[in-house]
């Protein structure tokens, strides 16, 4: 039955493509216009519908270049421009290079067809014209084109348009402009974070992904009716679209319902795999070249990639400023990271029994000519370009360093360090650690290493194998902005973890705000039951706590006892704190 269903389908997709050959645009050049009449005749009665005839040898060139056939039946012998001619003109042309022309011919004689295949023509048929053999040849003809052209105009993996032809396409709209005053939009699509799932789940998972992603903006071009619409996939994990230019509201409402198709979960082999895009558009009204199109649109994802992932951002002038700011800005910060200019800032955790600073956690911090850059500011860019990895592996070297520096000093402290979603999927992060360590002379009670719950649920497998070799060194493992992400309770009993950190976010109401209260509340009752210790972050008055006291939180962490500090200040705060309490 299988293999009976295989045959089935594979009849569909001939019949099909047999159809959307006879949508095909036929165009005739010939000086006879009672035979193209007669051949045309022929061609309606197979069902083809769509013809453009030309009597007029000199206009035929111009028709050609405006209408682009799919196929051209051509007479050799013309008065003014003969066949021979408009052959060598269509070679000449980059844009009819590839026409296929069937040529018309009442000679026999080998050099004349010679002559016309040296020119580009693809095929032959003699006059007068038998329809079968007519109907056969262009059949056949158009069978190769289509092969041709999807080999040419198409991307093999997801069958949207390939670059080259969404430029075709691009160029049309242009043009299409000009004469009608009708604008359109082009919105580029960039793929959140897809090199990780490459990474962590396989090449054949990411092609099985970028399918679906192609099928959905397929099925979107489709739901919306947008019959001059377009789709085409730019590379490894960006995409472009094509769509009637309405007013920046619609463009806002399209690239948000695109956000939400792409960010529908996706299914390989029974694997669940989320995903986020970010999008750039911009309008013909605002940009009038198709590379400046492409550009433009580009540069609007990039900039909402690194600022507002999971976003969508339309073109204006100032982007292009704020490009070149952030393009020096990821230069600079390759330059910070290569000369060892960028800090580790620390900030107390303190324990709510007895008041005393046990531990603090590692925040990395850029000043660049005397200007603090916030962590929001240059980690999506680190993010994008590849660094965070190799920021990140820096952090863990040097809070280690620093933390055994305060312990000659002796200050007894715990360092706690963030891990991004790339070390935590790069199984070298548990070397990178034990090097740390060993390195510095750290004891592994003294580092914990802080991830958030959904970096772990992105490849649960991967993430768990990770997380019990880091606690097999002897490194804690912490949970940050729990409550904030994921938070299923199933699979967190199975975390190799040992403390929860409370988000800030829902401290803001605490105690005052009774649902604040009942989730702070909950979460701590959580973390005790699974016997796991808890801290709050974002503490910032001393109702707060009081209140976290009250209800059994073991550490508290926030401005209320210090913002973070650089690595002297953070030594020489400590000694104070301790005498003072």
């Amino acid at each position: 039955m299988n293999q009976l269903r295989t045959n089935d389908e594979e009849v569909d997709e001939v019949r099909a493509h047999h159809q959307r050959s006879k949508e095909s645009l036929i165009m005739m050049v010939d000086d006879e216009p009672i035979l193209m009449a007669v051949v045309q005749t022929f061609l309606e009665e197979r069902g083809y519908s769509r013809f453009i005839t030309c009597e007029d040898s000199t206009k035929a060139i111009a028709l050609i270049e405006k209408n682009l056939p799919d196929v051209l039946l051509l007479d050799l012998v013309m008065p003014k421009v003969s066949g021979f001619e408009i052959l060598k003109m269509l070679k000449e042309n980059a844009s009819t290079r590839h026409l296929p022309v069937i040529v018309l011919t009442s000679s026999g004689d080998s050099g004349t067809k010679l002559k016309a295949l040296e020119l580009g023509a693809t095929d032959f048929l003699a006059k007068p014209v038998d329809p079968s053999e007519l109907v056969l040849r262009l059949r056949n003809t158009l069978t190769v084109k289509a092969y041709q052209d999807r080999l040419e105009n198409f991307d093999q993996l997801t069958g949207l348009y390939n670059r080259r032809q969404f430029i075709k396409r691009l160029e049309w709209a242009i043009r299409r402009k000009q004469s009608t005053a009708q604008h359109h939009c082009v919105f580029i699509i960039g793929l959140d974070r897809f090199k990780k799932i490459n990474d962590s789940l396989s090449n054949e998972v990411g092609d099985e992904i970028l399918i679906q992603v192609g099928a959905r903006l397929s099925d979107f071009i489709e739901e919306e009716r947008h019959g001059k619409s377009a789709a085409a996939r730019l590379g490894s994990d960006e995409f472009a679209m094509l769509f009637d230019h309405e007013s920046a509201v619609s463009n806002a409402l399209r690239a948000k319902a695109l956000l939400r198709v792409i960010s529908l979960p996706y299914y390989v082999n029974e694997t669940e795999v989320n995903l986020t895009a970010t999008v750039g558009f911009v309008s013909t009204a605002d940009v009038k070249a198709s590379d400046e199109l492409l550009q433009k649109a580009s540069i609007a994802a990039q900039i909402a990639k690194k600022t507002r992932r999971g976003g969508y951002l339309p073109y204006s002038p100032s982007i292009d400023t704020q490009a070149a700011e952030m393009f020096k800005l990821e230069s600079d910060l390759r330059s910070a990271l290569a000369n060892d200019e960028l800090e580790v800032f620390y900030q107390p955790k303190v324990n709510a029994k007895n008041n005393q600073i046990m531990g603090m956690e590692a925040l990395l911090r850029w000043h660049l000519d005397g200007e603090l850059i916030p962590p929001d500011r240059f980690i999506p860019i680190a993010e994008d370009v590849g660094l965070i990895g190799q920021i990140g592996n820096w952090v863990i070297k040097k809070a280690c360093l620093q933390n055994k520096e305060l312990e000659k000093s002796g200050i007894d402290c715990v360092v706690s360090v963030n891990v991004s979603g790339l070390q935590i999927s790069d199984t070298k992060i548990v070397a990178i650690i034990k090097d740390a360590l060993q390195n510095s002379g750290l004891a592994p009670n003294k580092l914990i290493i802080e991830i958030t719950e959904s970096l772990v649920m992105e490849d649960l497998e991967r993430g768990l194998q990770v997380l019990e070799a880091i606690r097999d060194i002897g490194v804690s493992v912490s949970i940050d902005d729990f409550g904030t992400g994921y938070s299923s309770l199933s699979y967190l009993k199975k975390f190799p973890i040992s403390e929860l950190k409370i988000d800030q976010s829902f401290l803001r109401g605490f105690p005052a705000n009774d649902e604040d209260t009942a989730i702070v509340r909950a979460i701590i009752a959580l973390a005790h039951s699974l016997d796991l210790y808890v801290t709050a972050e974002g503490v910032e008055t001393q109702e707060q706590v009081n209140g976290l006291k009250n209800i059994s939180c073991e550490l508290l962490q926030g401005y209320y006892f210090s913002k973070p500090l650089a690595f002297d200040d953070f030594k020489a705060y400590y000694l104070d704190y301790q005498v003072a309490h």
